[in-house]
């Protein structure tokens, strides 16, 4: 089963920040998680921010799950994504 990403006002802020280097980088990855993001996602342990979060470098991209679709919520260097 195929999910479809859906980019939240914040994610899609948080991206147009990043280098286009690491843009397409992240864009590329995505797609390919699409297919079965669970088995490349891990469960945070502080459900504040969100349920799961991609590993992708340097950067973290969080994300929940809702039926068929993956809600983008934060993309963010690993410093400093989880910091409030």
């Amino acid at each position: 089963m195929k999910y479809k990403l859906i980019y939240t006002f914040r994610a899609d802020r948080d991206i147009r920040r990043l280098e286009p280097g690491i843009k397409k980088r992240l864009e590329k990855i995505l797609r390919k998680y699409e297919e079965n993001p669970l088995k490349y996602a891990e469960k945070l342990t502080d459900s504040q921010l969100g349920t799961y979060r991609f590993r992708i470098g340097d950067y973290r991209v969080v994300f929940d799950l809702e039926k068929e679709k993956i809600i983008i919520l934060r993309v963010g260097h690993r410093g400093e994504i989880y910091r409030r």
